[in-house]
């Protein structure tokens, strides 16, 4: 599976095929079995820290937490990569804004909306401005508006350079903004190729 830079590749296939596992052996937290596997340049069974370095991660689950506000959630991954505190705010303002959570960005994470969180979520993979952001079935559980929103991020990033790898379940959402798919069976490609404008 190559993905060139600034497009969205779709790992396709039912629960179990391969989908996570695929993004935890790409985003270094899992080692594959066999066979190799490089992100951005670097191989990530030999070279992961350079991997972790470029990437962004947003898994299927929310993993913001929910008792400070979004803006000082984006404030302490900021800090953790390494930003200093003017930095790091700076970073925070730019990201409450592109992901329309001005309005919620200092009240605590619990008081959002799936929808925001999600959004919150995904603003946290981009902290640290990755080559390649891996999304991990981003729009499950959320609302057709929701889903619309996420949608549009994924659209802009793209659009901006950004290479994505999102997996999903779901057909529509491949179509409507990959650029190509892989169909995954019992962790196998089974199918890949260019999806048609």
């Amino acid at each position: 599976m190559r993905v060139p830079r600034g497009t969205v590749a779709a790992p396709l296939g039912h629960n179990g095929a391969g989908k996570t596992t695929l993004v935890d052996i790409l985003t270094t937290t899992v080692t594959q079995d066999a066979g190799t596997a490089r992100v951005a340049g670097y191989d990530v069974a030999t070279q992961s820290r350079e991997v972790r370095r470029r990437i962004g991660l947003t898994g299927q689950f929310a993993s913001v937490d929910e008792q400070l506000s979004g803006r000082d959630n984006l404030i302490l991954i900021a800090r953790l990569l390494g930003a200093n505190r003017r930095e790091a705010g700076a970073r925070a303002r730019e990201l409450v804004e592109m992901f329309d959570l001005a309005e919620a960005a200092d009240r605590p994470c619990g008081t959002y909306s799936g929808g925001m969180r999600r959004r919150l979520d995904i603003a946290a993979s981009l902290v640290g401005r990755p080559d390649v952001v891996f999304l991990d079935e981003p729009t499950t559980g959320l609302d057709p508006a929701a889903r619309s929103a996420v949608w549009e991020i994924v659209q802009t990033l793209a659009a901006a350079g950004t290479t994505i790898l999102l997996t999903t379940q779901h057909l529509e959402e491949a179509d409507r903004l990959a650029d190509s798919v892989t169909v995954l069976s019992r962790g196998k490609a089974v199918a890949s190729g260019p999806l048609p404008n």
